[in-house]
């Protein structure tokens, strides 16, 4: 298959276009593109296949796509330049700016608990509709009225879902705007960036067509753990992994502009690659003299928060303060690397000690939650070049 990719690629970066050509040759990929930042400064700008993944339009530089729970990423972004700005304390109880939440023995659920996954909150006993999810005061009702599912603060589990209202509501409590309304302001507009929670009609025409996600199964690093137990949870229908992940029923259909108009913190961020590369860029150092976060809070952002058995993924994960880290269920460029996958494959991340900053976005969903195996490739070529260099 002779594959035509786009794009540029700086002087010592050419492993990384390899790399991405064979993602369409021996691994399917329909339409994606990868971008890549170092110190910065775009060093890789990529993209290649089709807009729609059933489709012959071609891909372009300015299609975005649908990244899940990347956004997740982008989110605590948002609280963590909210903690700089005085106005969330991160050992704060949610209660003290959410006085409604405190119901169900939830008193002692702290702020950090939310971004690591700690809160006990990962499932609704009711699930919500999309048009209930995407109703701000309908959804922080929903999650004020949950008990949790164990101890807050004892353990943790992926909050697939209630991650978003979580943050949305806390942001909301303190800025009176919701998190998209936020990150649009405070973020892409400095930045200049393309990638939105909740997207404005006028950009629905860029938006690539998605393929249907299916039930996940464990891939990459997580095949080396014993599938049994994995794939017994996400066929359990009273199990907290198939309640997380269905915390929203029916399932949205991620291609309908209802759903990329809804601002869901936790799921359904649209982006470019290079919209979600140049957030992360920002994070660890300035873009065009814009910096969102400062050194130390990156520090704390990065510093682990949660480690061993997930709850609700059933394998080790490990956690930061909003971010996945570096390890078996999602292996990123180094140790000190901190991102967020989204289901089905796309990826962003940064890692400070190399000034590496990553996105790649796919229309390919595959049944991958953490360690897909494109973007894997990715990053190894993407480790080659920070190696040679």
């Amino acid at each position: 298959m002779n594959v035509e990719v786009h794009g540029t690629v700086a002087g010592g970066w050419e492993p990384v276009r390899e790399a991405f050509a064979r993602n369409f040759e021996r691994l399917g990929e329909r339409g994606a593109a990868l971008a890549v930042y170092r110190d910065g400064r775009r060093v890789v700008d990529l993209w290649s296949g089709t807009k729609d993944v059933d489709g012959e339009e071609p891909w372009q530089r300015d299609t975005a796509q649908v990244v899940r729970s990347a956004t997740k990423g982008v989110a605590a972004a948002a609280v963590l330049m909210l903690h700089e700005r005085g106005l969330l304390d991160l050992d704060a109880p949610v209660g003290r700016y959410w006085p409604e939440f405190k119901a169900h023995g939830k008193e002692g659920v702290l702020v950090r608990h939310v971004l690591g996954h700690r809160a006990g909150l990962p499932v609704l006993d009711r699930p919500l509709t999309l048009a209930e999810a995407a109703d701000p005061v309908r959804a922080a009702e929903a999650v004020a009225a949950q008990a949790p599912v164990w101890e807050p603060g004892t353990d943790h589990g992926y909050h697939a879902l209630t991650y978003g209202w979580l943050v949305d509501e806390l942001v909301r409590r303190v800025t009176g705007q919701g998190t998209g309304e936020w990150i649009a302001a405070e973020m892409a507009a400095p930045l200049g960036l393309d990638l939105w929670v909740g997207l404005p009609s006028s950009e629905e025409h860029r938006v690539g067509r998605a393929g249907k996600v299916e039930a996940p199964e464990p891939s990459g690093a997580l095949r080396a753990r014993p599938k049994r137990s994995v794939t017994a949870a996400y066929a359990d229908p009273g199990s907290l992994t198939r309640r997380a992940f269905a915390a929203i029923d029916p399932m949205p259909d991620h291609n309908d502009p209802a759903f990329h108009a809804a601002a869901l913190p936790a799921a359904n961020g649209i982006a470019t690659a290079d919209g979600l590369a140049r957030f992360y860029a920002s994070l660890v150092g300035p873009v065009d003299g814009v910096r969102l976060l400062a050194p130390d809070t990156v520090e704390r952002a990065r510093a682990e928060e949660s480690a061993g058995p997930d709850r609700v993924l059933v394998v080790g994960t490990r956690f930061g303060l909003g971010y996945m880290l570096h390890g078996s269920a999602s292996p990123l460029l180094s140790p000190g690397s901190f991102g967020h996958p989204g289901r089905g494959g796309s990826l962003g991340f940064a890692d400070p000690e190399s000034g590496v900053a990553f996105g790649y976005v796919t229309n390919g969903f595959r049944r991958t939650v953490t360690a897909d195996p494109r973007a894997q490739a990715l990053i190894r070529a993407v480790r080659e070049c920070v190696t040679a260099s």
